[in-house]
């Protein structure tokens, strides 16, 4: 019977560890989506201005509901209702387009965030329940490990080439070209290249202080075990 036992312990525990690194990097990524993070990238003071006159109030003003529509029920009239005082769509239909498959792809990671969160849950449950808490959270800290080596990837990548990173990205995830716009555009007013930089350094810094916890907390875990 202990080698059974043994081996469902070993199995949850590495499911347990390859969950981590999903659960991070959209926590992550779940926090910054939230216009406080539009707000603060706005107000600091290396943030590009707008070249065609957004003030960084108006900015603040349009990116709102921008960023709320990627993760509320509404339909794509919640953008395309919306207007400039002069009575002219915000949006033309090219980004609306855009930003309905946006607001698919956030949804669906989340979704699957929601649901690799809940195994991970009820991992530990079943892991506590027979009495592998502490290898539990040891699998944590290994999980913790494999994210920061994902994350140093991404990191690596970026330093390479970050133009080319975030066109493969859109490449891998949108059709054609529909996702490149002008200058002009109020996408690219709101959100410039500046924007996304920020973004990515801080869902790594806020990632990569999630797996340090992880991994913290998983050496006290293995120590436990040997005292």
């Amino acid at each position: 019977m202990k080698e059974p036992n043994f081996l469902l312990t070993r199995v949850l525990g590495w499911i347990a560890a390859l969950c981590v690194p999903y659960i991070l990097i959209m926590f992550a990524v779940r926090i910054l989506i939230n216009p406080a993070f539009a707000q603060l990238q706005y107000s600091l003071p290396n943030f590009p201005e707008d070249p065609y006159g957004f003030t960084r109030e108006e900015r603040l003003l349009y990116a709102r509901p921008s960023i709320v529509y990627l993760t509320n029920n509404a339909g794509i009239d919640f953008l395309a209702d919306l207007t400039f005082e002069d009575g002219t769509p915000i949006y033309n239909q090219r980004e609306l387009s855009h930003m309905l498959d946006v607001k698919i792809l956030v949804k669906s990671t989340l979704a699957v965030w929601y649901g690799i969160t809940g195994l991970l849950a009820v991992i530990a449950m079943v892991m506590k329940v027979r009495g592998d808490w502490l290898i539990f959270r040891t699998a944590l800290g290994y999980g913790g490990w494999l994210t920061i080596a994902l994350m140093l990837f991404g990191v690596a990548g970026v330093a390479v080439n970050f133009d080319w990173l975030f066109t493969e990205f859109h490449h891998l995830f949108f059709e054609g070209e529909t996702w490149i716009f002008l200058t002009s555009d109020t996408l690219i007013r709101l959100f410039p290249e500046k924007f996304w930089m920020d973004a990515f350094i801080a869902a790594f810094s806020i990632t990569l202080l999630g797996a340090g916890l992880l991994i913290w907390q998983g050496v006290l875990a293995q120590k436990k075990q040997r005292a």
